[in-house]
């Protein structure tokens, strides 16, 4: 039944899910007539509430490109190579491959969200090479789904943002209250979904396997060696600019530089983000690869991989302007809090949530348009606040699983596009939706 149901759905996306810029064009115009249509906006002012919004995302969209061209060079290493050839050795066949890089994504996108997509693409990518007979738009939909429990994990960023009230903003939010991670992330139901999902995700997305007349391999041309490291440069050095390029000790000496900030950050209560993370991997990469000259090689190669982010990136911020100015996801959150009681309340904020994630696909964001609408809704009705937080942090990282936005780094690194993969993300989707909606209503 499960195989049945992924391959009717990845059939329908194949037919019909245009590319994923197109994706971003086709939501920028349902967005503008939606605003016109019920909310009473005149066409100008969406056209303005879009270009507004237009370069909000500049800075996120460069921090995602490191994500790729930092994790995709550090993969050329010898060393992180090999570290992932070791660790795919412990899979044998297909369904293992599934199992383990589902469970594995799922785990390191708990620790952090960015850490996980990198992660899941490259092992997804060294399974492949290792493994044959698998599916490779199912392994990498693997990878991908464990991205839906981001947001329940140690970098989601609504139960963060809560747990520390800095500025008049927030305070006006939660009513003054800060809201620990023992009543949000190490919250016993939050615990649980994330469990069930460790547990079952791995199991149902092996299920989805296609018949081995359906099987399609990872392209030959992806495998260019990938896991064995950027070739040295073998050309003779002469001058002294090359000598300079193919010097170990500026690698080494640089790669000293970096880590020793990173260590003060740690140490001085620096927490695992983006920004960290990129840090790590791009400093790592410098001293792996040995030399200047065979970073940059391997950064040239990986930066190929980042149009879809440049590109599709200020279409998404426009989109967002659009929401959020012309009022569109405030209608949508409130409508829901409208039609609840303190029993459904937490379903249809998760619903709510996810609807506003497909138009609005940023935690933060999201927070700052449903927050001040659903927070204080949940302290009428007496609906605990960490569990109405983490309703919407559930929400927004529930519709990831068909929403291409954060699925371009990790399609960057892993070679496909959206319609290889989303059809399998669909019966992820459904899955978790249970998982996570029955747990809201009944615990």
């Amino acid at each position: 039944m499960i195989r049945a149901l992924a391959g009717s759905f990845s059939k329908v996306v194949r037919r019909w899910l245009p590319d994923a810029f197109l994706f971003a064009v086709i939501l920028t115009f349902v967005v503008f007539l939606l605003g016109i249509i019920f909310q009473s906006q005149s066409p100008i002012d969406m056209v303005k509430f879009w270009g507004q919004g237009f370069w909000k995302l500049l800075a996120f969209a460069m921090q995602m490109v490191l994500v790729l061209v930092t994790g995709h060079t550090l993969a050329k290493t010898r060393m992180v190579a090999s570290v992932l050839k070791a660790f795919s050795s412990l899979a044998r066949t297909p369904s293992q491959a599934i199992l383990m890089t589902t469970f594995i994504a799922l785990l390191a996108c708990w620790i952090n969200w960015g850490f996980g997509l990198i992660v899941g693409a490259l092992l997804a990518r060294q399974m492949a090479r290792k493994i044959k007979g698998i599916h490779y738009g199912l392994l990498v939909a693997s990878a991908y789904s464990g991205f839906l429990i981001w947001h329940a994990g140690l970098s989601g960023s609504i139960p963060l943002k809560v747990a520390q009230v800095s500025d008049n903003f927030m305070s006006e939010i939660t009513g003054g209250e800060i809201i620990p991670v023992g009543e949000t992330i190490f919250a016993w139901q939050n615990l649980l979904i994330c469990g069930i999902l460790l547990v079952s995700l791995p199991i149902i997305n092996m299920m989805m396997t296609p018949h081995a007349d359906e099987i399609v391999e990872i392209d030959p041309l992806l495998l260019d060696n990938p896991a064995e490291g950027v070739e040295e440069n073998k050309q003779e050095v002469r001058t002294p600019a090359e000598k300079f390029e193919n010097s170990v000790v500026v690698s080494m000496l640089l790669g000293l530089f970096g880590f020793s900030y990173i260590v003060y950050y740690f140490v001085n209560g620096g927490r695992l983000g983006l920004n960290s993370v990129n840090l790590i991997f791009l400093f790592a990469g410098i001293v792996l690869h040995g030399t200047p000259a065979n970073f940059l090689r391997a950064a040239n190669e990986a930066i190929k991989n980042t149009t879809g982010i440049v590109l599709q990136f200020p279409l998404y911020a426009g989109i967002m302007g659009m929401m959020v100015h012309s009022g569109l996801a405030s209608s949508i959150s409130q409508w829901f809090v409208q039609v609840s009681t303190v029993t459904t309340f937490p379903f249809f904020t998760f619903l709510s949530a996810g609807i506003v994630n497909f138009f609005v696909p940023s935690g933060g964001g999201q927070w700052a348009v449903q927050g001040p609408i659903v927070m204080p809704a949940a302290k009428a009705l007496g609906v605990p606040l960490g569990k109405a937080a983490m309703a919407i942090a559930w929400g927004d990282a529930w519709t990831n699983m068909i929403q291409p936005f954060w699925a371009l780094p990790l399609l960057g690194i892993a070679g496909l596009g959206i319609r290889d993969i989303m059809g399998y993300c669909v019966v992820a989707l459904l899955w978790g939706g249970a998982v996570i909606s029955l747990v809201l209503v009944f615990l």
